[in-house]
């Protein structure tokens, strides 16, 4: 089973462009990250800069409407996420449970939709998405 495990620092919704780490909780977070590796379980894993440097879709109108960040309506955004693979929710959320989090950050867990999960007809009009998931994600660098 995979699951996304979703950081959510409180008050990143208002962070500058140029937010600063701590290179002491950096060093925390990697030795994290590499024990979420050497258990086999880390799938991908990826920081996000701030919502003061990204942009909104939104289709309200019917159409296309870009807004740039930050986005004043937000209260909690992502700073970040790892894709695990694991056996069960319960471990998960185990793997949740060690992060090295501060008192400010909450971290959402997600299972991922198999195409398996869906009904006949679903996965019929979904032909052809377990291939796109295999695609060159990174091409675009």
């Amino acid at each position: 089973m995979r699951f996304m495990m979703l950081m959510i620092p409180l008050g990143y919704e208002t962070a500058p462009p140029d937010v600063q780490l701590d290179p002491e909780r950096v060093k925390a977070m990697m030795k994290y990250n590499e024990a979420l590796k050497e258990a086999g379980v880390l799938i991908a894993l990826d920081g996000l800069h701030p919502p003061s440097m990204g942009a909104r879709v939104s289709f309200a109108t019917g159409k296309p409407v870009v807004t740039d960040g930050p986005f004043t309506e937000a209260k909690e955004v992502l700073g970040g996420y790892w894709m695990i693979s694991v056996k069960s929710r319960e471990e998960a959320i185990a793997w949740a449970k060690k992060c090295p989090a501060s008192e400010n950050e909450i971290i959402e867990i997600r299972q991922v939709q198999e195409i398996g999960d869906f009904s006949e007809e679903v996965q019929q009009a979904a032909a052809g998405f377990e291939e796109l998931q295999k695609g060159n994600a990174h091409k675009a660098r």
